[in-house]
Formats: C-alpha cells, sequence, structure tokens
C-alpha cells in the first residue's frame, strides 16, 4: 500500500500557497502522489499546474476534474506532458446542484455521460481523429462546419491512468469496467469488501487485469482523513462539519450519493436526520447528529499508535493507496506534521516506499 495526499478544495482548509507548501513536503518524504479537488471555487488543473512545477517524483492526480466542469477533449495531455508523465485523471459528475446551478449542463444520465467522456478522453490521446456519436458527446456536430480533429501536439504518453470517484454500485461497476483505479471516499475497511467485490466483477467481464487477479494493475485509493490527538472523541470532533456537508448537502434530499452510502453502512436513521438537519440551515446541528462510529470507520483518529494499529484494516481491505485527507481544520505546520508521522509509520510497517 502506497501513502498519498488529499489536498481537498482550497476553498475548504488550507489556502492555495499552503496546499502548494504541503504538495511539496509530500515530494520530499517520498509520497506517492498528491490529489486535489474542485467544486465551484478554485480548479484542480490550476493548482496541479503549479505543484507539479514545484515538485520532482509526486504524481499529480485530480480528485476530481468535474465532468460538466470541460469538454473531454481538453482535460489530460498537457498537465501530463509538463510534468513529465506524472499526471493521473480522476473524474465524477458532481451532483445535481453543481453540475445544473453552477456550470449549467443537466445532471441526466451520469453513467452514460461518463462512458462517453473516458472514451473521448482515451481517443484524444491516442491522437485519432476524434469523432463520437453521442448520446452525450456528439464530435463533430452535424449540423455545422466542424470537422473531425486531432491533437495539435503530441502528448507524452497515451495512457494516462483514469480514476473515477464512484460511490453507488452501478458507478463501481462502471468503474471496474472502463477506468484504471477507484477514488473512494468515507471508504470504511469493514465495508469496502463488497465495493471492492463489484469492482473486480466488472475488471474480469471486461477481460482486465488477469484472470488469476481481475484487480492486477488498479488502483483502490481511500481519501482518509487522519487526525492525530490522542483522545478519540476530540480528533473525531475536527471532521463532524466535514461529514455533516456530505452526508447532509451534498446533492438534493433525492440524489445524495453519500447518505446513500451512509445507510449502506447501517446508518441510516442517522443519515436522514443529518440531513434534516443540514438542509433546515442547522449546520452545527447537523454536525452534531454525526455518529462517532462513523467518522472512525472512515477516517484514522487518536495517537500514532492507535493509527498504526488500524493502519492494516486498509491494505487487507484492498486498498493500494492511502490518501492522507488534510482539510479540516489542520494548519500548514498541523498538516506537514501528520504527513511525516504518516510516514515514518508507513516505513514501521515494512512498506517498499511511501
Amino acid at each position: 500500500m502506497r501513502l498519498g495526499v488529499n489536498l481537498g478544495y482550497w476553498d475548504r482548509g488550507a489556502a492555495g500557497h499552503d496546499m502548494v507548501a504541503i504538495a511539496v513536503e509530500a515530494d520530499r518524504l517520498g509520497f506517492d502522489s498528491v490529489w486535489v479537488a474542485e467544486a465551484y471555487g478554485s480548479d484542480a488543473p490550476s493548482m496541479l499546474a503549479w505543484i507539479g512545477a514545484l515538485t520532482e517524483q509526486v504524481h499529480l492526480g485530480s480528485a476530481v476534474m468535474q465532468i460538466p466542469a470541460r469538454t473531454p477533449a481538453m482535460t489530460a495531455m498537457t498537465i501530463d506532458t509538463m510534468s513529465g508523465g506524472r499526471f493521473r485523471l480522476g473524474l465524477g459528475v458532481s451532483g445535481p446542484q453543481v453540475s445544473e446551478g453552477w456550470h449549467g449542463v443537466r445532471f441526466a444520465s451520469p453513467l452514460g455521460r461518463t462512458r462517453d467522456y473516458v472514451d473521448i478522453v482515451r481517443s484524444a490521446l491516442r491522437r485519432e481523429r476524434v469523432t463520437h456519436a453521442g448520446p452525450h458527446y456528439e464530435l463533430p456536430l452535424p449540423d455545422g462546419p466542424g470537422k473531425a480533429l486531432k491533437l495539435g501536439s503530441r502528448p507524452l504518453r497515451a495512457d494516462v491512468p483514469v480514476y473515477l470517484a464512484a460511490v453507488g454500485p452501478r458507478n463501481l461497476t462502471l468503474t471496474g469496467e472502463i477506468a484504471d483505479g477507484w477514488l473512494a471516499i468515507f471508504l470504511s475497511p469493514e465495508h469496502a469488501r463488497e465495493e471492492i467485490r463489484l469492482i473486480a466483477e466488472a475488471r474480469r467481464a471486461a477481460g482486465r487485469g488477469t484472470t488469476e487477479d481481475p484487480l492486477s494493475g488498479f488502483d483502490v485509493v481511500s481519501s482518509t482523513p487522519v487526525v492525530l490527538v490522542d483522545d478519540v472523541s476530540e480528533a473525531a470532533d475536527h471532521l463532524r462539519d466535514y461529514c455533516a456537508l456530505y452526508i447532509g448537502g451534498m446533492g438534493s434530499r433525492e440524489q445524495n450519493f453519500y447518505n446513500r452510502l451512509a445507510c449502506r453502512m447501517g446508518f441510516e436513521e442517522e443519515a436522514a436526520r443529518i440531513q434534516d438537519l443540514y438542509l433546515a440551515g442547522h449546520h452545527r446541528e447537523a454536525a452534531a447528529a454525526v455518529p462517532i462510529d462513523f467518522i472512525d470507520e472512515t477516517a484514522l483518529l487518536g495517537s500514532p499508535q492507535r493509527v498504526a494499529r488500524r493502519l492494516g484494516r486498509y491494505e487487507e481491505a484492498g486498498v493500494t493507496t492511502l490518501a492522507v485527507a488534510t482539510g479540516g481544520r489542520m494548519t500548514r505546520q498541523q498538516a506537514t506534521a501528520t504527513l511525516a508521522v504518516m510516514a515514518d509509520l508507513h516505513a514501521a510497517r515494512g512498506a517498499p516506499g511511501a
């Protein structure tokens, strides 16, 4: 299992320059990857380009680039080439509020839209003349002067790895079928085996991996908050706002993938209460309603010794990259100190590099 760091959103946690400093420290410590998010604030490509210019070895991942935010043909090539082949393209459809309210793109057929998007990205990177018959992207448009084009410059790689942010069962199946990795959020090692099984079955059906191991070459990335505060209850308090935002406020009442995930983990009543409170504007009460068991299952909390004891659960569940999430209340100094501790714990487990 490799170590990464998920810097999250510029707006929620560290400021942009702090995020860059944390990424530079991760590179120095030998972390495998750095991941940056976007929603309706800063964009991931700008942050990754800045980080890429100031680092040497660490891989640069989008977690995620939003599919409704840009056309597939303008997604992967430049960052990968400029960074010397370090880019990992993480994609997600976002949710109906952001897709329709911020980008003006209908949140319809998210699975089909994702499939089309990945097809076009890969065709463009192969420098094919890009044509696509839809239904979600039609290239070139049939009733205008446009013609099929190919990339005007040569990409460094035609096989930039594609990751999908997936939560629900159908999206997990699609991830196994067409992607090279899974970007998981709120991953509980005790519940992840079913999710990883769905991915493995889809890969086997698609002839990916090997006959013996369909997950061969596939990267399971768990974005996992780490709060090194000895008192577990106090550590959990650092993440309550974050959990309440996702369980209660991401998407609509009818389409909140994270709320459904909490329900599948056995927190049906709690998830409903969090959502009711959050959507009514009672954000503090929603945060207080997040059960500590949910936080403890999906994060690494407590003393370094407790975290060390719990690290193995992720590898046993099938996680191949543990991306330490450094958002929330962490300062730059706290985040870099956390990365240093995690690098030491990782090395102590005898892992082959960070």
